[in-house]
């Protein structure tokens, strides 16, 4: 597609006898975030490594802003940013110096240079902290400097390889914040995340691979909603609405306590609307009305079996 940033077709990767990526296939249009999920040893990083140019692909093909990895590598890499899971800055040197360096190993004259260094120090509000050793910062200001430092380059596609591990919810927010920012920029982003909420609330469209191969793909609406569990929940205003209308749903669990009931649905329009009809049918009228779906992870469980606590690199 030429609105691809990163196209994967067939992607193949084997150590020996273990096959680690089966025959993946991938689309990441330009100017989105994309989430990669999937469990302890699944293949994330291995497709990380190979986008990047990191490793070797056994079999398939892979383009990356255009490029084919495997016979323009150093036209990809001049394309992409990495950020590793562990931030990659000099505690030794200063933030300023950290960017300085990158500015220096990217070639960068020096008036264009230090305008980008103070414009990155503004951006990521390390102004104040601009002149003390990395050693001193905390661990969300060391992640926003080693993202710093990934845009020296001014790449247009970022692999971000859980960015947010080990930080505080405050400091996690705040780098949503920044991926969001550059992503309006124009700018892609890959994303890897051990949280689930974190590719809930910012992939655009997320992949779940298990055991080297893709077991879905979709916007996190579309994969939630491919699990079970969806329902609609009403509260009444007392136990004889109640009682009735969970006489015209069989299928729904009646809560005595909260005067609710739940009624399982594919929350569509279409269904939503018989349900209201056949209540207003029978003279009912709940007080509350929602909808329910399953997040993701239920639907991480659903599709390999394993809890979101072994979602890690």
């Amino acid at each position: 597609m030429s609105n691809s940033a990163i196209a994967v077709s067939g992607l193949r990767k084997a150590y020996g006898d273990k096959v680690v990526l089966d025959g993946i296939d991938l689309d990441v249009p330009a100017g989105t975030i994309f989430s990669l999920l999937g469990p302890n040893g699944a293949g994330k990083t291995t497709t990380v490594n190979v986008l990047s140019t990191l490793i070797t692909a056994d079999g398939g093909t892979v383009r990356v802003a255009g490029h084919d990895v495997a016979t323009e590598a150093k036209a990809v890499r001049a394309a992409i940013g990495v950020t590793g899971q562990f931030a990659a800055v000099d505690e030794l040197l200063t933030g300023q110096e950290n960017l300085q360096l990158m500015v220096d190993l990217n070639g960068i004259p020096d008036q264009a240079g230090k305008r980008t260094v103070t414009e990155l120090l503004e951006r990521f509000e390390l102004v104040e902290a601009a002149h003390k050793p990395a050693s001193t910062y905390s661990g969300g200001m060391r992640r926003k400097l080693d993202l710093a430092m990934t845009l020296v380059g001014n790449p247009k596609i970022i692999f971000l390889d859980e960015p947010t591990t080990g930080l505080d919810p405050r400091s996690r927010r705040t780098m949503w914040s920044i991926i969001r920012d550059l992503v309006a920029d124009g700018v892609t982003i890959f994303l890897t995340t051990q949280y689930l909420e974190e590719a809930d609330q910012l992939a655009d469209r997320i992949a779940v691979l298990d055991q080297g191969r893709l077991v879905a793909q979709g916007t996190p609406h579309d994969l939630k909603r491919q699990i079970p569990g969806t329902h609609v929940r009403l509260r009444f205003a007392n136990g004889s609405q109640l009682g009735a209308a969970a006489r015209l749903f069989p299928d729904s669990t009646q809560d005595d306590e909260t005067l609710t009931l739940r009624i399982p649905s594919d929350g569509g329009t279409k269904s939503l609307r018989v349900l209201l009809d056949r209540l207003d049918e029978y003279g009912l009228a709940a007080d509350e009305f929602s909808v329910h779906t399953p997040d993701l992870d239920d639907v991480f469980l659903a599709l390999t079996g394993h809890t979101t606590e072994v979602v890690a690199k």
